[in-house]
């Protein structure tokens, strides 16, 4: 099975996609560039926002609002008004440092990694922020923070520092948000690509996007066996996530930072938005309170 490119947004480093349901809409971002897409589902007409900063990371919240990440920064976007209010700095004493992927869980906390901008090993920091906007740190020394979901009965945080080429599981309180490091659930061979962003469907299977893997892999994270392959035509696939009314088209996010002028022109769609038709269902995100 093979992606095709959905929009030609050829993004250097596209990431972070979103599925807005109520908004019938698709968010995504590309990071450095600082820009925000979103593509109107039913129309695939597309616009983009501009912001100063580099974005990282759009998640849902409640109301009209989108929640981002700019910098080392947390903030606040309406989509109506496009006013941006600022909720908390991660790392202000930090300038040689961004945010990266995140997600929210089942109670509406916010998860998101820091990382170097050069990803210096184990300069990163997993924090999550609950509605005081007070970060707390859950995982230290992380290189790039990528792929958080959580398993059916939420008692299980996948995660995934991308250069260990592994996933992990910890155990998870959804009361409190605490967590306890499990094990290691899947082990990424290096010839495969690196582990980057990854999403979750209805029978609890991860699929993961593999930077220079040329696709998205679908893992059993209960035994570490692969399970099958999209083909994408772009080597570095960030970034996935489960969209449409039923849930079953795949919408892949890819990059086009460190390609060679010759590696673009056997792969010039690299940095495009992709989508495939699968024989599966995603689950509904979460939003940020």
């Amino acid at each position: 099975m093979t992606a095709t490119s959905l929009y030609y947004s050829q993004c250097m480093l596209g990431e972070s996609p979103l599925w807005h349901a109520r908004r019938n809409c698709f968010y995504w971002v590309d990071i450095n560039a600082g820009n925000l897409f979103s593509l109107d589902w039913k129309t695939k007409a597309v616009q983009k926002k501009h912001f100063n900063a580099d974005l990282s990371l759009v998640v849902e919240t409640i109301g009209d609002d989108l929640i981002l990440a700019l910098g080392t920064s947390i903030a606040r976007f309406n989509l109506d008004t496009e006013a941006l209010s600022y909720l908390v700095d991660l790392e202000p004493e930090k300038k040689d440092h961004r945010c990266n992927d995140g997600a929210v869980d089942s109670k509406g906390r916010l998860w998101v990694g820091t990382t170097h901008v050069d990803h210096d090993v184990e300069r990163g920091v997993l924090y999550s922020i609950e509605k005081s906007n007070l970060p707390q740190q859950k995982i230290p020394r992380v290189t790039i923070s990528n792929g958080i979901v959580w398993s059916l009965d939420k008692k299980r945080m996948y995660f995934i520092d991308s250069p260990t080429q592994r996933v992990d599981a910890y155990f998870f309180s959804e009361q409190t948000g605490e967590i306890i490091f499990a094990k290691t659930v899947i082990d990424i061979p290096i010839e495969m690509g690196t582990p980057d962003g990854m999403t979750i469907d209805n029978e609890g299977m991860l699929w993961i996007a593999h930077w220079g893997g040329f696709g998205v892999y679908r893992w059993n994270p209960f035994t570490g066996e692969l399970l099958s392959k999209i083909e994408v035509p772009a080597p570095n696939v960030t970034s996935c996530r489960f969209a449409g009314e039923k849930l079953d088209q795949l919408v892949i996010t890819t990059a086009r930072k460190n390609m060679s002028e010759s590696h673009l022109r056997d792969y010039p769609q690299s940095g495009n938005l992709f989508v495939v038709k699968t024989n599966f269902n995603g689950v509904e995100g979460f939003r940020f309170k």
